[in-house]
């Protein structure tokens, strides 16, 4: 079992910026594929971003794509979403996921191992 935990969330306005973390205490999130998802109230959990294994890969969401960024550094066992130009329909809760394989995908279903979310809130 792989414990992941996020931080980072909060409260910001609309074209502000937050950064989210995910780390896995105890073990090396080097190991797995990453990937961000977000579920607001009464929504379904829809998929945000995506890094491979090495960090060669990522993949975006057509509705954040060009303001979110992900990014992993397996040195300090983290996975980052850098998010800019926040507007409120990105308020939900984020949640990490890792998946033990190298490539990286945009289901959420093939995700292994999962976070208990942080909350954003972007307010207008």
């Amino acid at each position: 079992q792989v414990r992941l935990v996020e931080s980072g969330g909060g409260l910001v306005q609309a074209g502000g910026s937050l950064r989210v973390a995910c780390v896995a205490p105890g073990r090396s999130v080097s190991l797995y594929a990453m990937g961000w998802f977000r579920q607001a109230p009464g929504k379904e959990r829809e998929f945000v971003a995506a890094i491979s294994r090495i960090g060669y890969t990522t993949r975006y969401a057509d509705s954040v794509k060009g303001r979110f960024t992900i990014s992993r550094d397996n040195a300090k066992n983290a996975v980052y979403l850098q998010m800019n130009s926040l507007r409120p329909e990105d308020t939900a809760a984020y949640y990490c996921a890792a998946r033990s394989t190298t490539d990286s995908t945009i289901i959420y279903s093939t995700y292994d191992y999962w976070g208990q979310g942080t909350q954003v809130t972007v307010s207008s």
